[in-house]
């Protein structure tokens, strides 16, 4: 017969079997821990490539929108280049407009040139007390309209060099015909003719710088008499020679 002591386990045995059983309890539980860590780091990971992609995706659109700015400031910059040169092209034609418009006016005005009778029938005029303006109604061409055949005043358009010539006649008279050409109110030269019988004729003339708005007339002097008639024989005459 066998020994009953032979048959049953050691005391160790069960104390190693106790102690691995326990063990593996461990591990198990550590498993179990490194398995939930293990998710919890493939969410997150999951989660980071989530957001990679939405930063992909969000650097993506930033740069399209980069690309479109420098598109919008590179056609602003088109725009503001384009804008300058029309802004120039502009300021160009208006000089050329304006250029063009006082080509036009100094040609219109340059067409400036007058002739006119005292009268147109047989006439003395004079003599009077003071010295009087004379008026040559009689209008032979009035190019320019300077001249004015109801006060016989010439107003220059323009400043520019005007050239005046006057021819006076003295009929059979005991007075004598003396006639001034004035500036504004400055004598500039005189005509003088006296005759103890007949008639006779004196001429002068001058080049005067005027002004714009600038006045000249012909005026008898005190105590004279001038003669004019059919023939136009006393005449006032003047021309826009050029501006300045």
């Amino acid at each position: 017969m066998e020994n009953p002591q032979q048959t049953q386990p050691s005391s160790d045995l069960y104390s190693v079997i106790r102690d691995m059983s326990a063990q593996l309890a461990v591990d198990r539980v550590m498993i179990q821990q490194l398995q939930k860590a293990n998710q919890e780091q493939a969410d997150k990971l999951k989660e980071l490539e989530k957001r990679t992609d939405e930063m992909d995706t969000l650097k993506k659109q930033l740069q399209e929108q980069a690309d479109k700015v420098k598109e919008l400031e590179k056609r602003t910059c088109k725009m503001d280049t384009l804008k300058k040169q029309l802004q120039a092209q502009e300021s160009e034609l208006q000089n050329i407009k304006k250029q063009t418009d006082e080509l036009k006016r100094n040609k219109e005005v340059g067409q400036v040139a007058f002739s006119a009778s005292l009268r147109s029938s047989d006439v003395y005029i004079g003599p009077f007390n003071t010295h009087t303006p004379l008026v040559y109604s009689y209008v032979i061409s009035n190019i320019g309209n300077a001249y004015n055949p109801n006060t016989g005043f010439f107003t220059a358009p323009v400043r520019g060099a005007y050239h005046f010539e006057f021819y006076i006649t003295h009929g059979e008279s005991s007075t004598g015909t003396s006639v001034v050409l004035v500036k504004n109110n400055d004598p500039i030269v005189n005509a003088h003719e006296k005759q103890s019988s007949g008639f006779g004729t004196a001429a002068n003339g001058a080049t005067l710088l005027l002004e714009a708005g600038d006045v000249v007339f012909l005026r008898l002097w005190e105590q004279n008499v001038i003669y004019d008639n059919q023939n136009r024989h006393s005449t006032f005459s003047g021309r826009l020679l050029f501006t300045m």
